[in-house]
């Protein structure tokens, strides 16, 4: 008797699991980027926690949710809610100095999730990879884009900003460290599910033998 073997699960759309993961997840980011802001003498950024969650996020929910949930996050604060560092919300932080930052989050949180993903994907989520990644996505790239926007602001000192940008390495590199730690430990504990609902593509039928039939049914061969 034939039967059939699976042999491609896509997940396509989102669920209402992961539109909630996303509204969860971008408050969070929220929390992260007013809480404990702290502001140097010689920089127009302050230091802040934002770029943990920026990390930590698609590191957790995969490239499509994460960037979803950093993209909700800065609509909503541009759109003028004071979400952004010192409260700070509305249209008006893109021509501030932090602006190159700011829109560096989508590009970052695409980056590090899909990394992650294909990571994931292949084996497990290693520690090592996850700060790799973190490091890539989260302050490479970051600071590609928000390093020459800060050297404009600064009166186009692009090496006044890149030397002022050497005091946040160390945390930003603790932060890449302690987003890779946690996301090792859910994906230990807890992973979460790939977003989308699971789609089977491709059944292949299987010739049954007549002894593995008899074996289903619990009969001698």
């Amino acid at each position: 008797m034939p039967t059939t073997r699976t042999t491609g699960v896509r997940y396509k759309g989102l669920t209402a699991r992961d539109l909630a993961l996303i509204a969860v997840f971008a408050a969070f980011i929220a929390v992260l980027s007013i809480t404990g802001a702290i502001n140097l003498s010689f920089s127009p950024v302050p230091i802040t926690l934002q770029t943990l969650g920026i990390m930590l996020v698609p590191a957790l929910l995969g490239w499509k949710r994460g960037t979803l949930a950093v993209a909700v996050f800065l609509v909503l604060g541009l759109a003028g809610l004071p979400l952004f560092a010192g409260g700070a919300g509305g249209l008006g932080v893109l021509a501030g100095p932090s602006a190159g930052f700011i829109l560096s989050w989508i590009p970052a949180a695409l980056i590090i999730g899909l990394l992650t993903d294909l990571m994931v994907r292949n084996g497990r989520y290693l520690f090592w990879a996850g700060l790799a990644v973190n490091v890539v996505g989260g302050i490479l790239v970051v600071y590609a884009v928000g390093v020459p926007w800060l050297g404009v602001a600064m009166g186009n000192d692009h090496l006044a900003a890149f030397t002022a940008m050497v005091w946040y390495l160390p945390g930003d590199l603790a932060k890449a460290v302690i987003a890779a730690l946690i996301a090792s430990a859910v994906y230990r504990a807890y992973p979460i599910p790939p977003a989308g609902r699971p789609v089977i593509e491709d059944v292949e039928p299987i010739e049954r033998t007549a002894e593995a039939e008899k074996a289903d049914r619990g009969e001698d061969a």
